[in-house]
Protein backbone atom coordinates (compact mmCIF):
# COMPACT_ATOMS: atom_id res chain seq x y z
CA UNK A 1 0.00 0.00 0.00
CA UNK A 2 1.39 3.25 -0.59
CA UNK A 3 -1.52 5.63 1.23
CA UNK A 4 1.42 6.40 4.25
CA UNK A 5 3.55 8.12 0.57
CA UNK A 6 0.63 10.47 -0.14
CA UNK A 7 1.27 14.02 0.37
CA UNK A 8 -1.28 15.48 2.89
CA UNK A 9 -3.68 17.99 2.15
CA UNK A 10 -3.06 17.99 -1.23
CA UNK A 11 -5.85 17.89 -3.99
CA UNK A 12 -5.79 17.07 -7.72
CA UNK A 13 -8.62 18.73 -9.40
CA UNK A 14 -9.97 16.94 -13.00
CA UNK A 15 -12.17 18.56 -14.51
CA UNK A 16 -14.11 17.15 -17.59
CA UNK A 17 -16.55 18.71 -19.86
CA UNK A 18 -17.11 22.47 -20.90
CA UNK A 19 -15.55 25.74 -20.14
CA UNK A 20 -18.66 26.30 -17.19
CA UNK A 21 -17.18 23.40 -16.10
CA UNK A 22 -13.31 24.81 -16.15
CA UNK A 23 -14.54 27.98 -14.30
CA UNK A 24 -16.01 25.92 -11.62
CA UNK A 25 -13.10 23.88 -10.90
CA UNK A 26 -11.21 27.11 -10.97
CA UNK A 27 -12.99 28.60 -8.62
CA UNK A 28 -12.75 25.26 -6.13
CA UNK A 29 -9.03 25.05 -6.63
CA UNK A 30 -8.59 29.09 -5.18
CA UNK A 31 -10.81 28.03 -2.44
CA UNK A 32 -9.00 25.39 -1.58
CA UNK A 33 -5.66 27.44 -2.25
CA UNK A 34 -6.95 29.67 0.20
CA UNK A 35 -7.55 26.90 2.74
CA UNK A 36 -3.95 25.85 2.55
CA UNK A 37 -4.15 23.01 0.51
CA UNK A 38 -1.82 22.18 -2.23
CA UNK A 39 -4.02 22.12 -5.20
CA UNK A 40 -3.23 21.29 -8.72
CA UNK A 41 -5.11 20.82 -11.88
CA UNK A 42 -5.04 17.24 -13.77
CA UNK A 43 -1.58 16.24 -12.48
CA UNK A 44 -0.27 12.93 -13.49
CA UNK A 45 1.73 12.31 -10.75
CA UNK A 46 -0.03 10.53 -9.03
CA UNK A 47 0.57 11.26 -5.54
CA UNK A 48 -2.26 13.28 -4.10
CA UNK A 49 -4.29 12.86 -1.16
CA UNK A 50 -7.76 13.65 -2.58
CA UNK A 51 -8.86 13.73 -6.38
CA UNK A 52 -11.91 15.83 -6.84
CA UNK A 53 -13.45 15.13 -10.18
CA UNK A 54 -15.49 17.43 -11.98
CA UNK A 55 -18.18 15.51 -14.55
CA UNK A 56 -19.52 16.18 -17.54
CA UNK A 57 -23.54 14.62 -17.77
CA UNK A 58 -24.54 16.23 -21.45
CA UNK A 59 -24.62 13.68 -23.88
CA UNK A 60 -23.79 9.91 -23.91
CA UNK A 61 -20.02 10.49 -25.04
CA UNK A 62 -19.32 12.54 -22.09
CA UNK A 63 -21.14 10.78 -19.70
CA UNK A 64 -19.31 7.67 -20.47
CA UNK A 65 -16.01 9.69 -20.52
CA UNK A 66 -16.87 10.64 -16.61
CA UNK A 67 -18.10 7.58 -15.28
CA UNK A 68 -14.88 5.89 -16.94
CA UNK A 69 -12.65 8.72 -14.91
CA UNK A 70 -14.51 7.58 -11.72
CA UNK A 71 -14.05 4.01 -12.27
CA UNK A 72 -10.19 4.74 -12.76
CA UNK A 73 -9.97 6.56 -9.52
CA UNK A 74 -11.62 4.35 -7.30
CA UNK A 75 -9.28 1.69 -8.70
CA UNK A 76 -6.13 3.71 -7.70
CA UNK A 77 -8.17 4.44 -4.15
CA UNK A 78 -8.25 0.73 -4.03
CA UNK A 79 -4.63 0.13 -4.45
CA UNK A 80 -3.69 3.01 -2.07
CA UNK A 81 -2.65 5.51 -4.42
CA UNK A 82 -5.59 7.95 -3.31
CA UNK A 83 -7.19 8.24 -0.31
CA UNK A 84 -10.24 10.08 -0.49
CA UNK A 85 -12.28 10.11 -4.39
CA UNK A 86 -15.07 13.00 -4.49
CA UNK A 87 -17.25 13.94 -7.48
CA UNK A 88 -18.98 17.05 -8.64
CA UNK A 89 -20.41 18.05 -11.64
CA UNK A 90 -23.33 17.72 -14.08
CA UNK A 91 -23.40 13.95 -13.53
CA UNK A 92 -23.53 14.08 -10.16
CA UNK A 93 -26.07 16.30 -10.31
CA UNK A 94 -28.16 14.47 -12.39
CA UNK A 95 -27.50 11.38 -11.49
CA UNK A 96 -26.17 11.03 -7.69
CA UNK A 97 -28.27 8.69 -6.39
CA UNK A 98 -27.75 6.03 -8.80
CA UNK A 99 -24.00 6.79 -8.71
CA UNK A 100 -23.88 6.33 -4.66
CA UNK A 101 -25.14 2.95 -5.46
CA UNK A 102 -23.53 1.85 -8.63
CA UNK A 103 -20.36 3.41 -7.65
CA UNK A 104 -20.42 3.09 -3.50
CA UNK A 105 -16.30 3.79 -3.13
CA UNK A 106 -16.37 7.06 -3.99
CA UNK A 107 -16.25 9.22 -0.70
CA UNK A 108 -18.94 11.83 -1.58
CA UNK A 109 -21.11 13.09 -4.60
CA UNK A 110 -22.35 16.79 -4.95
CA UNK A 111 -23.77 18.77 -7.38
CA UNK A 112 -23.20 21.05 -9.31
CA UNK A 113 -24.36 24.38 -6.75
CA UNK A 114 -22.83 22.87 -3.45
CA UNK A 115 -19.18 23.93 -3.58
CA UNK A 116 -19.52 24.82 0.45
CA UNK A 117 -20.93 21.31 0.98
CA UNK A 118 -17.85 19.89 -0.65
CA UNK A 119 -15.35 22.15 1.29
CA UNK A 120 -17.30 21.60 4.40
CA UNK A 121 -16.56 18.27 3.89
CA UNK A 122 -12.97 18.60 3.00
CA UNK A 123 -12.72 20.59 6.85
CA UNK A 124 -12.08 23.91 4.66
CA UNK A 125 -14.04 27.34 4.86
CA UNK A 126 -16.17 28.97 1.74
CA UNK A 127 -14.23 32.11 1.92
CA UNK A 128 -17.02 34.60 0.85
CA UNK A 129 -14.24 37.46 0.47
CA UNK A 130 -13.09 34.96 -2.93
CA UNK A 131 -16.24 34.69 -4.62
CA UNK A 132 -15.09 35.45 -8.26
CA UNK A 133 -11.20 34.93 -7.72
CA UNK A 134 -10.20 31.65 -9.16
CA UNK A 135 -6.91 29.57 -9.74
CA UNK A 136 -6.81 29.82 -13.55
CA UNK A 137 -5.91 26.26 -15.65
CA UNK A 138 -5.90 28.45 -18.94
CA UNK A 139 -3.26 30.44 -20.17
CA UNK A 140 -2.44 33.43 -17.89
CA UNK A 141 -3.56 35.41 -20.72
CA UNK A 142 -7.15 34.44 -21.39
CA UNK A 143 -9.78 33.68 -19.04
CA UNK A 144 -13.72 32.47 -19.38
CA UNK A 145 -15.34 34.58 -17.52
CA UNK A 146 -19.28 33.22 -16.51
CA UNK A 147 -21.59 35.96 -16.52
CA UNK A 148 -24.90 33.44 -15.45
CA UNK A 149 -25.71 30.07 -14.70
CA UNK A 150 -28.52 27.42 -15.47
CA UNK A 151 -30.97 28.09 -18.58
CA UNK A 152 -34.82 29.22 -18.49
CA UNK A 153 -35.60 27.82 -22.20
CA UNK A 154 -37.37 24.92 -22.83
CA UNK A 155 -34.86 23.18 -25.86
CA UNK A 156 -36.36 19.50 -26.19
CA UNK A 157 -33.32 17.51 -26.55
CA UNK A 158 -30.89 19.68 -23.34
CA UNK A 159 -30.55 18.03 -20.57
CA UNK A 160 -28.49 21.46 -19.30
CA UNK A 161 -31.63 22.87 -17.24
CA UNK A 162 -31.55 19.22 -14.83
CA UNK A 163 -28.13 19.84 -13.97
CA UNK A 164 -27.52 23.45 -13.73
CA UNK A 165 -31.00 24.68 -12.46
CA UNK A 166 -32.74 27.83 -13.55
CA UNK A 167 -30.91 30.77 -15.15
CA UNK A 168 -29.42 33.06 -12.75
CA UNK A 169 -27.47 36.43 -13.84
CA UNK A 170 -24.13 37.30 -12.37
CA UNK A 171 -24.81 41.83 -11.63
CA UNK A 172 -22.87 43.74 -13.64
CA UNK A 173 -20.78 45.23 -10.78
CA UNK A 174 -19.32 41.79 -9.85
CA UNK A 175 -18.75 40.88 -13.19
CA UNK A 176 -16.55 44.10 -13.80
CA UNK A 177 -15.05 43.15 -10.67
CA UNK A 178 -14.08 39.74 -11.50
CA UNK A 179 -12.58 41.38 -14.75
CA UNK A 180 -10.71 43.72 -13.42
CA UNK A 181 -9.15 41.02 -11.12
CA UNK A 182 -8.08 38.96 -13.79
CA UNK A 183 -6.60 41.88 -15.62
CA UNK A 184 -4.78 42.66 -12.95
CA UNK A 185 -2.87 39.25 -13.16
CA UNK A 186 -2.37 39.69 -16.41
CA UNK A 187 -5.86 38.83 -18.43
CA UNK A 188 -5.81 39.68 -21.74
CA UNK A 189 -8.85 37.92 -23.35
CA UNK A 190 -11.64 37.69 -21.79
CA UNK A 191 -14.28 34.72 -23.26
CA UNK A 192 -18.08 35.40 -22.13
CA UNK A 193 -19.81 31.73 -21.74
CA UNK A 194 -23.06 30.97 -20.02
CA UNK A 195 -25.39 28.45 -21.09
CA UNK A 196 -27.36 31.71 -22.84
CA UNK A 197 -25.74 34.82 -23.19
CA UNK A 198 -28.51 36.89 -24.74
CA UNK A 199 -30.65 36.07 -21.65
CA UNK A 200 -28.64 37.80 -19.16
CA UNK A 201 -30.34 40.10 -17.25
CA UNK A 202 -34.28 38.86 -17.69
CA UNK A 203 -33.95 37.64 -13.94
CA UNK A 204 -32.27 40.64 -11.85
CA UNK A 205 -32.87 43.78 -14.58
CA UNK A 206 -36.41 42.46 -16.09
CA UNK A 207 -34.45 43.33 -19.40
CA UNK A 208 -32.00 41.44 -21.42
CA UNK A 209 -28.50 43.97 -20.76
CA UNK A 210 -25.94 41.33 -22.09
CA UNK A 211 -24.98 45.68 -24.34
CA UNK A 212 -24.27 47.25 -21.04
CA UNK A 213 -22.49 44.57 -19.80
CA UNK A 214 -20.46 44.54 -22.80
CA UNK A 215 -19.91 48.44 -22.68
CA UNK A 216 -19.00 47.59 -19.29
CA UNK A 217 -16.69 45.06 -19.61
CA UNK A 218 -15.02 46.99 -22.11
CA UNK A 219 -13.51 49.85 -20.29
CA UNK A 220 -11.70 47.35 -18.01
CA UNK A 221 -8.02 48.57 -18.55
CA UNK A 222 -5.98 46.02 -19.70
CA UNK A 223 -8.13 43.89 -21.47
CA UNK A 224 -7.81 44.00 -25.34
CA UNK A 225 -10.33 41.29 -26.89
CA UNK A 226 -13.86 40.21 -25.65
CA UNK A 227 -15.67 37.61 -27.45
CA UNK A 228 -19.06 35.79 -27.09
CA UNK A 229 -19.50 32.41 -26.55
CA UNK A 230 -23.20 30.59 -26.67
CA UNK A 231 -25.85 33.07 -27.69
CA UNK A 232 -28.98 32.26 -28.58
CA UNK A 233 -30.82 33.28 -31.66
CA UNK A 234 -34.29 33.85 -30.92
CA UNK A 235 -34.91 37.18 -29.05
CA UNK A 236 -31.23 38.30 -29.82
CA UNK A 237 -30.31 41.70 -28.65
CA UNK A 238 -29.53 43.53 -31.60
CA UNK A 239 -28.07 46.27 -29.35
CA UNK A 240 -24.52 43.97 -29.07
CA UNK A 241 -23.79 44.47 -32.37
CA UNK A 242 -23.32 48.16 -31.65
CA UNK A 243 -21.41 47.55 -28.82
CA UNK A 244 -19.26 45.36 -30.92
CA UNK A 245 -18.88 47.53 -33.87
CA UNK A 246 -18.09 51.18 -31.30
CA UNK A 247 -15.80 49.09 -29.32
CA UNK A 248 -12.27 48.09 -30.35
CA UNK A 249 -11.64 45.29 -27.47
CA UNK A 250 -14.67 43.61 -28.08
CA UNK A 251 -13.72 41.05 -30.57
CA UNK A 252 -16.26 40.38 -34.31
CA UNK A 253 -16.70 37.40 -33.15
CA UNK A 254 -20.30 35.04 -32.64
CA UNK A 255 -20.95 31.61 -31.18
CA UNK A 256 -24.73 31.08 -31.95
CA UNK A 257 -25.72 27.47 -31.60
CA UNK A 258 -28.46 27.42 -33.94
CA UNK A 259 -28.97 23.58 -34.04
CA UNK A 260 -31.06 22.87 -37.38
CA UNK A 261 -32.70 25.06 -40.18
CA UNK A 262 -35.99 22.90 -41.00
CA UNK A 263 -38.82 24.27 -39.54
CA UNK A 264 -39.83 20.64 -38.41
CA UNK A 265 -37.08 20.38 -36.54
CA UNK A 266 -37.11 23.58 -34.88
CA UNK A 267 -40.71 23.30 -33.69
CA UNK A 268 -40.13 20.39 -32.70
CA UNK A 269 -37.05 21.02 -30.75
CA UNK A 270 -39.23 24.04 -29.16
CA UNK A 271 -36.46 26.66 -30.40
CA UNK A 272 -38.69 29.33 -30.44
CA UNK A 273 -37.72 30.54 -33.65
CA UNK A 274 -38.31 29.35 -37.43
CA UNK A 275 -36.08 29.08 -40.43
CA UNK A 276 -36.94 32.39 -42.26
CA UNK A 277 -36.53 34.35 -38.61
CA UNK A 278 -32.97 32.50 -38.15
CA UNK A 279 -31.75 33.44 -42.16
CA UNK A 280 -32.96 37.06 -41.28
CA UNK A 281 -31.28 36.74 -37.72
CA UNK A 282 -27.88 35.73 -39.29
CA UNK A 283 -28.48 38.29 -42.22
CA UNK A 284 -28.97 41.04 -39.74
CA UNK A 285 -26.21 40.07 -37.61
CA UNK A 286 -23.56 40.39 -41.00
CA UNK A 287 -25.39 43.46 -42.55
CA UNK A 288 -24.17 45.47 -39.07
CA UNK A 289 -20.99 43.76 -38.95
CA UNK A 290 -19.98 42.33 -42.30
CA UNK A 291 -16.68 41.26 -41.01
CA UNK A 292 -18.00 39.14 -38.32
CA UNK A 293 -16.78 35.83 -37.22
CA UNK A 294 -19.77 33.86 -37.00
CA UNK A 295 -19.78 30.07 -35.30
CA UNK A 296 -22.83 28.18 -35.07
CA UNK A 297 -23.00 24.06 -33.83
CA UNK A 298 -25.83 22.19 -35.12
CA UNK A 299 -27.39 18.50 -34.33
CA UNK A 300 -27.99 15.83 -36.88
CA UNK A 301 -30.12 12.69 -36.61
CA UNK A 302 -32.40 14.13 -33.77
CA UNK A 303 -36.08 12.07 -33.93
CA UNK A 304 -37.71 11.92 -36.96
CA UNK A 305 -35.11 13.81 -39.02
CA UNK A 306 -35.64 12.90 -42.52
CA UNK A 307 -33.55 12.59 -45.42
CA UNK A 308 -35.26 15.84 -46.90
CA UNK A 309 -34.35 17.86 -43.52
CA UNK A 310 -31.06 16.85 -43.69
CA UNK A 311 -30.91 18.01 -47.16
CA UNK A 312 -32.36 21.86 -46.06
CA UNK A 313 -29.58 21.24 -43.38
CA UNK A 314 -26.64 20.78 -45.95
CA UNK A 315 -28.03 23.64 -48.48
CA UNK A 316 -28.21 26.11 -45.94
CA UNK A 317 -24.93 24.93 -44.48
CA UNK A 318 -23.69 25.55 -48.24
CA UNK A 319 -25.26 29.00 -48.31
CA UNK A 320 -24.85 30.33 -45.23
CA UNK A 321 -20.92 30.23 -45.01
CA UNK A 322 -20.19 29.66 -41.43
CA UNK A 323 -16.53 30.85 -40.43
CA UNK A 324 -16.71 27.45 -38.21
CA UNK A 325 -19.23 24.91 -37.40
CA UNK A 326 -19.51 22.01 -35.21
CA UNK A 327 -22.26 19.33 -35.57
CA UNK A 328 -22.96 16.70 -32.76
CA UNK A 329 -25.38 13.36 -33.27
CA UNK A 330 -28.19 13.02 -31.43
CA UNK A 331 -28.33 11.52 -27.79
CA UNK A 332 -31.30 10.24 -26.59
CA UNK A 333 -31.65 12.10 -22.85
CA UNK A 334 -33.59 10.84 -19.93
CA UNK A 335 -35.99 13.45 -18.71
CA UNK A 336 -36.03 15.81 -21.51
CA UNK A 337 -38.90 16.76 -23.85
CA UNK A 338 -37.40 14.69 -26.84
CA UNK A 339 -36.88 11.65 -24.92
CA UNK A 340 -40.75 10.97 -25.24
CA UNK A 341 -40.00 11.06 -28.75
CA UNK A 342 -38.85 7.75 -30.52
CA UNK A 343 -35.12 7.97 -31.45
CA UNK A 344 -35.81 6.58 -35.12
CA UNK A 345 -32.35 7.70 -36.99
CA UNK A 346 -29.61 4.86 -36.85
CA UNK A 347 -26.55 6.20 -35.27
CA UNK A 348 -24.88 4.85 -38.62
CA UNK A 349 -27.26 7.53 -40.39
CA UNK A 350 -26.65 9.95 -37.88
CA UNK A 351 -22.80 9.83 -38.13
CA UNK A 352 -23.39 10.00 -41.64
CA UNK A 353 -25.19 12.98 -41.74
CA UNK A 354 -23.00 14.77 -39.30
CA UNK A 355 -19.92 14.05 -41.59
CA UNK A 356 -22.00 15.25 -44.46
CA UNK A 357 -22.26 18.40 -42.78
CA UNK A 358 -18.52 18.60 -41.82
CA UNK A 359 -17.71 17.92 -45.33
CA UNK A 360 -19.41 20.49 -46.54
CA UNK A 361 -18.06 22.90 -44.04
CA UNK A 362 -14.59 21.70 -44.35
CA UNK A 363 -14.57 22.84 -48.19
CA UNK A 364 -16.00 26.11 -47.00
CA UNK A 365 -13.51 26.93 -44.42
CA UNK A 366 -10.91 26.13 -46.43
CA UNK A 367 -11.96 28.68 -49.32
CA UNK A 368 -12.71 31.13 -46.43
CA UNK A 369 -8.63 30.33 -45.17
CA UNK A 370 -7.54 30.96 -48.87
CA UNK A 371 -8.69 34.57 -48.81
CA UNK A 372 -6.99 35.49 -45.90
CA UNK A 373 -3.19 34.75 -47.75
CA UNK A 374 -1.53 37.56 -48.20
CA UNK A 375 -3.43 39.86 -45.23
CA UNK A 376 -2.21 41.06 -42.44
CA UNK A 377 -3.62 40.16 -38.81
CA UNK A 378 -2.91 41.05 -35.39
CA UNK A 379 -2.51 38.43 -33.41
CA UNK A 380 -2.63 37.15 -29.97
CA UNK A 381 0.55 34.55 -29.27
CA UNK A 382 -0.72 31.56 -27.20
CA UNK A 383 2.11 29.24 -26.78
CA UNK A 384 5.76 27.48 -28.66
CA UNK A 385 5.04 24.07 -30.10
CA UNK A 386 7.47 22.15 -31.67
CA UNK A 387 9.36 24.53 -34.39
CA UNK A 388 6.10 27.35 -34.43
CA UNK A 389 4.60 29.70 -32.36
CA UNK A 390 1.10 29.24 -32.04
CA UNK A 391 -1.51 32.07 -31.83
CA UNK A 392 -4.77 33.19 -33.23
CA UNK A 393 -6.34 36.48 -34.26
CA UNK A 394 -9.60 38.10 -33.19
CA UNK A 395 -12.30 35.57 -35.45
CA UNK A 396 -10.64 32.51 -33.44
CA UNK A 397 -11.48 31.07 -29.94
CA UNK A 398 -9.15 28.82 -28.02
CA UNK A 399 -9.39 24.89 -28.78
CA UNK A 400 -12.43 25.24 -31.11
CA UNK A 401 -10.95 27.25 -33.93
CA UNK A 402 -8.37 28.19 -36.61
CA UNK A 403 -4.92 28.22 -35.04
CA UNK A 404 -2.23 30.53 -36.66
CA UNK A 405 1.18 29.09 -37.27
CA UNK A 406 4.50 31.26 -37.21
CA UNK A 407 7.32 29.54 -38.27
CA UNK A 408 10.04 29.90 -35.10
CA UNK A 409 13.14 31.79 -35.39
CA UNK A 410 16.40 32.87 -33.74
CA UNK A 411 15.68 36.58 -34.64
CA UNK A 412 12.52 36.71 -32.80
CA UNK A 413 10.76 35.70 -29.78
CA UNK A 414 7.51 35.53 -29.23
CA UNK A 415 5.70 35.96 -25.68
CA UNK A 416 2.73 33.62 -24.69
CA UNK A 417 0.48 36.65 -23.99
CA UNK A 418 2.08 39.12 -26.54
CA UNK A 419 0.33 40.80 -29.33
CA UNK A 420 2.05 40.57 -32.98
CA UNK A 421 1.14 41.73 -36.75
CA UNK A 422 1.03 38.12 -38.70
CA UNK A 423 0.96 38.14 -42.23
CA UNK A 424 -0.70 35.02 -43.56
CA UNK A 425 1.12 32.88 -46.42
CA UNK A 426 -0.39 29.73 -46.15
CA UNK A 427 -3.61 28.50 -45.48
CA UNK A 428 -5.51 24.77 -44.80
CA UNK A 429 -8.94 24.23 -44.27
CA UNK A 430 -8.29 24.36 -40.01
CA UNK A 431 -4.85 26.21 -39.66
CA UNK A 432 -3.26 29.56 -41.43
CA UNK A 433 -0.01 29.81 -41.61
CA UNK A 434 1.80 33.18 -41.53
CA UNK A 435 5.31 35.60 -40.86
CA UNK A 436 5.39 38.33 -38.53
CA UNK A 437 4.74 41.93 -40.71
Amino acid sequence: MKTKSLKKNTVNVVTLGCSKNVVDSEVLMGQLRANKFAVEHESEEGNHQIVIINTCGFVDNAKQESIDTILQYVEAKKAGQVEKVYVTGCLSERYKNSLEKEIPEVDAYFGTRELPKLLKTLKADYKHELVGERLLTTPAHYAYLKISEGCDRPCSFCAIPLMRGGHLSVPIEELVKRAESLAAKGTKELLLIAQDLTYYGLDIYKKRELATLLDKLSEVQGIDWIRLHYAFPSGFPMEVLDVMKNRSNVCNYLDMPLQHISDAMLKSMRRGITKQKTIDTVNQIRDTIPNIALRTTLIAGYPGETEKDHQEMLEWVQRTRFDRLGIFTYSHEENTHAHTLNDDVSEKIKKQRADAVMKVQQEISLQLNQQKIHQTFKTLIDRKEGAYYVGRTEFDSPDVDNEVLIQATNEAYLSPGSFVKVRITQATDFDLYGELA
